[in-house]
């Protein structure tokens, strides 16, 4: 049995409502919660159900493809965000060669609480 705090399952709750095909910003999942895109991240970094709990949905509020899995694009393996930009391109979101988001309109941010 996987254990996780009140805040991550918040977290979790609001990135099920993420539909496939969009991507929504840890600024605005903090705003919803009245907390701090960090301590999303930080939920998102320790999500033990991805990508079934799509946090690969989540991008920083630059349009910057961010992290996945604590994972960035510039760290050595950068492995984790190759795999982000995977499943997100599966879900016909594209990012340009530096890891920006090229068409503002798949953000979304429509959260039911």
């Amino acid at each position: 049995m996987v254990v996780v705090s009140e805040f991550q399952e918040k977290v979790f709750t609001l990135l099920k409502q993420i539909p496939s095909g969009r991507v929504s910003t840890y600024k605005a999942l903090s705003d919803v919660l009245k907390s701090s895109p960090r301590a999303v991240g930080g939920a998102c970094r320790n999500n033990p159900f991805a990508p079934d709990v799509p946090c690969h949905r989540v991008i920083a509020s630059s349009g910057y493809i961010g992290g996945y899995l604590g994972d960035w694009k510039n760290v050595p393996s950068g492995q984790n965000c190759e795999k982000k930009l995977e499943l997100l391109e599966g879900e016909g979101v594209k990012f340009d060669l530096e890891g920006m988001l090229v068409d503002r309109d798949t953000l979304w941010a429509s959260f039911k609480v």
